[in-house]
């Protein structure tokens, strides 16, 4: 098993990679993974906000800048 100081040690992109293999893992051993409970919400005033015009559209360049501000 995994220790979390091993975790603590693997760089970024390795835990992403560790990520992406548990997230692979579930699909493929039909594992069900049930939403939280505020997320309906979540996606609702999404919608609701994308429906209504008020939705802010950036380009992927502008996308980059931001998250690169973060």
């Amino acid at each position: 098993m995994l220790a979390a100081e091993e975790i603590s040690r693997m760089s970024k992109e390795e835990r992403l990679a560790a990520m992406d293999l548990l997230w692979r893992s579930f699909s493929r051993d039909g594992i069900e993974i049930t939403s939280p409970s505020w997320h309906e919400g979540v996606l609702t005033e999404r919608s609701r906000i994308v429906d209504s015009a008020d939705a802010e559209w950036l380009s992927l360049e502008q996308l980059e800048v931001r998250l690169s501000r973060q």
